[in-house]
């Protein structure tokens, strides 16, 4: 299941600042949160609620709490652009990280580096990565976080491709996507298009 926000006003008007080539890279960052608070609203309709009562100044009242055992893992290094929007909308999560490192000749990704927390069934797990390609480094992350023991996993990206959507969805059916925008397609070079470049590069102006 993928949910696909590119209606969303503060999506198109965040999106389009990411896209151009001239927004500095403070701006980028700063839009780059914008984005991610914006779909992370959105994916937080999949979590769990707990039921509560609680006093009101006049009479006691149902309410709802998150259930506990939120985390986020950001694929390194540009999943850590949104990390803190992500942690601004469900604080007090748990934090993982999962290093993806892209051969540029074959397009295929290996992990160099993971780190996770306690992982369990109940577990509500957030992967976080702007760009959705081929699918193949989300798709891996995946895999190793259901090793951990996660079993309630979802995918959280800011752009995507059909191509990786669809490589994805074949390798992970059980995962549901929230992308801010789906794109057109791949290139030759395995980049999206019409995309805005390297995520990593323009957030951290490398």
């Amino acid at each position: 299941m993928t949910t696909d926000l590119s209606s969303h006003p503060l999506v198109q008007h965040y999106l389009t600042i990411l896209r151009d080539r001239s927004t500095s890279a403070s701006e980028f960052r700063r839009c780059c949160k914008g984005m991610t608070e914006v779909i992370m609203v959105e994916a937080a309709k999949l979590l769990s609620l707990d039921s509560v009562k609680v006093q009101t100044p006049l009479e006691m009242a149902d309410g709802a709490h998150l259930s506990p055992g939120v985390v986020f893992v950001p694929i390194l290094r540009a999943g850590l652009g949104m990390l803190d929007p992500a942690m601004d909308i469900i604080p007090g999560s748990s934090v993982g990280y999962i290093g993806m490192e892209r051969d540029e000749n074959t397009a295929e990704a290996s992990c160099y580096y993971a780190k996770m927390p306690d992982l369990t069934a109940s577990s509500q797990v957030f992967v976080l990565d702007p760009m959705l390609a081929t699918g193949g480094s989300a798709a891996q992350c995946v895999e190793q976080i259901k090793a951990h023991g996660a079993k309630r996993v979802n995918m959280v990206c800011i752009i995507a491709a059909p191509e990786g959507i669809a490589a994805f969805e074949a390798a992970h059916p059980d995962v549901p996507i929230v992308a801010g925008k789906i794109d057109r397609e791949l290139n030759e070079d395995r980049y999206i298009l019409p995309g805005l470049g390297d995520f990593g590069d323009r957030l951290f102006n490398t």
